[in-house]
């Protein structure tokens, strides 16, 4: 998890990770978001106030892999923006698919008492093939301190059909842990994209069903709200509104 602000500082201070240019693991601005490479925050923060959360300048921190020697594929990556005083305030999780689509879910909340936060929206994106689009997603998420914990659910109308779940802990940025990580898992991004596909042809051949692939939806980004005064979480979708 990287703070974006601080992208610049890490790219002068490691000899190992670098922004925008190649190197074992690195950085590139069009990698997330609309792929522009527009000022990352500016987006960030425009999909924000679109679902009626205004940044205040607060800590925008990225969950998701760099590129490791040039290359790679984030199914999910995950934006944790936090107000002023270090509260989280909204959730943005980019989904990638194996066919160089991606969608965003902007999760806007308010603070919770308890450490997990909870909130629900609809599919709105094909991923895999032997999955239907009829189904709907609970977030689980603990704002990340020390730990990381996060889990989606996705349900059917009859239960739960499937649960992904991560966990991490904090770890301090240097060659030294860059280097490690390197060799503990050689060629991350490859063992990500060749277990997507096998895991795939060992459901094709148990003979479940392949579900078409459908139209691309014009607007890349879903929004959940929560309206005041309301205990259920509704789907709603906001058109971005470009940065001035």
């Amino acid at each position: 998890m990287i703070d974006i602000d601080e992208l610049e500082i890490l790219d002068r201070r490691l000899g190992l990770f670098s922004v925008d240019r190649f190197n074992l693991f690195s950085f590139f601005f069009k990698d997330p978001g609309d792929r522009s490479g527009a000022n990352l925050r500016m987006q960030v923060e425009s999909l924000m106030s679109a679902v009626g959360v205004e940044p205040d300048g607060g800590p925008i921190r990225l969950l998701t892999m760099p590129r490791l020697l040039d290359w790679a594929f984030n199914p999910l990556s995950v934006f944790f923006c936090h107000g002023r005083y270090g509260e989280l305030r909204a959730i943005l999780g980019e989904v990638d698919n194996t066919f160089g689509e991606r969608h965003a879910y902007m999760i806007p909340f308010e603070e919770r008492s308890g450490d997990e936060i909870v909130q629900h929206c609809d599919k709105e994106f094909y991923v895999s093939p032997f999955m239907d689009m009829n189904l709907r997603f609970t977030f689980r998420v603990s704002a990340p301190k020390g730990r990381l914990a996060s889990r989606i659910e996705t349900y059917d109308c009859e239960g739960l059909v499937l649960t992904a779940a991560n966990l991490g802990n904090r770890t301090e940025v240097t060659d030294a842990a860059l280097l490690r990580a390197f060799f503990t898992i050689p060629l991350l991004t490859l063992r990500v994209v060749g277990g997507i596909h096998w895991e795939a042809l060992k459901i094709w051949l148990k003979g479940v069903r392949l579900r078409m692939r459908p139209h691309l939806l014009e607007d890349p980004f879903s929004h959940v709200r929560r309206s005041k005064g309301d205990s259920e979480t509704s789907f709603r979708k906001a058109e971005l509104h470009e940065p001035a």
